[in-house]
């Protein structure tokens, strides 16, 4: 039997645009001449540097079927970039209902009586394709349109830089503008806070200083912005006889600085608020 009766092979040898580092496939169709079910089995004498899918597997009666040849990445290029690997394509007559797993080498021994062929390929190196150079059309001025695009491009891409580093400044000029006004604000109501809680203080000790120059008859004063009143309610002011020149002062003392730590709070959570905000 004569190379190529069974399969038809194409192409008749592998070529592969060889690259360095770059992993390079070359395709490989087999077609069915007839009417049998054919077996084949791919070899190569440099197993280690070729990667075949499918290497073995069943044809069809007037069927195709299509392999892969992988070469793998090459770290060094051939003298006179030619290649000594060779590729063997087996085929073989097999009954019905055979599927590749259960292919044999033995199919592929013409010692057993069975119908073989065999097909030697040769690999080719050739180079790989160039990519096209640019088309540089002139225009009026003598300038190409692709030199035009790409000074616009460039003049474009200055501008908007241009207005992203004044946005970026404008925004950082914005954040350092609102920091300051942040510790202003955190400051201030820091500030209210400490002279709050002062007169607190003193609210409290002007209580304790009434309490004993009463002999503890106001033990305990409700100031109001209105005026004193004590535990039982009755106002305590100015025209109260109940209460001498002294007590009178006190108590004014007292209201001056309830309404003091009054506006002091208010002021104090305003702030508060505001550095939330922020």
């Amino acid at each position: 039997m004569s190379a190529g009766e069974l399969l038809g092979i194409e192409p008749p040898e592998l070529k592969f645009p060889f690259e360095l580092r770059k992993q390079i496939s070359c395709p490989l169709q087999l077609f069915n001449k007839t009417d049998d079910h054919i077996a084949f089995k791919v070899k190569t004498t440099n197993p280690k540097k070729y990667c075949v899918r499918p290497n073995n597997g069943v044809v069809l009666p007037r069927s195709t079927c299509d392999v892969i040849v992988t070469m793998q990445a090459q770290r060094e290029a051939p003298a006179d970039m030619q290649c000594k690997d060779k590729f063997l394509v087996q085929s073989a007559v097999i009954n019905p209902g055979i599927t590749a797993t259960e292919i044999t080498a033995e199919m592929f021994s013409r010692e057993s009586g069975n119908k073989v062929d065999e097909v030697k390929l040769r690999v080719v190196y050739v180079s790989p394709p160039r990519p096209p150079s640019p088309v540089h059309e002139g225009s009026d001025e003598g300038s190409s349109p692709r030199a035009s695009f790409s000074e616009n491009s460039n003049a474009e891409t200055s501008e908007t830089l241009v207005q992203s580093r004044t946005h970026f400044g404008q925004q950082e000029e914005k954040s350092t503008d609102a920091m300051t006004v942040m510790s202003r604000l955190t400051e201030e109501k820091n500030t209210a806070l400490h002279q709050n809680n002062k007169l607190r203080g003193e609210i409290e000790l002007l209580k304790r200083e009434m309490s004993k120059q009463h002999g503890g008859s106001f033990s305990f004063i409700d100031v109001f912005p209105f005026g004193c009143r004590n535990r039982s309610g009755s106002a305590i002011g100015r025209d109260s006889r109940s209460l001498p020149v002294e007590g009178e002062a006190a108590c004014a003392l007292v209201i001056e600085a309830q309404r003091n730590a009054t506006q002091l709070t208010t002021l104090a959570a305003f702030l508060t608020q505001e550095v939330d905000n922020r």
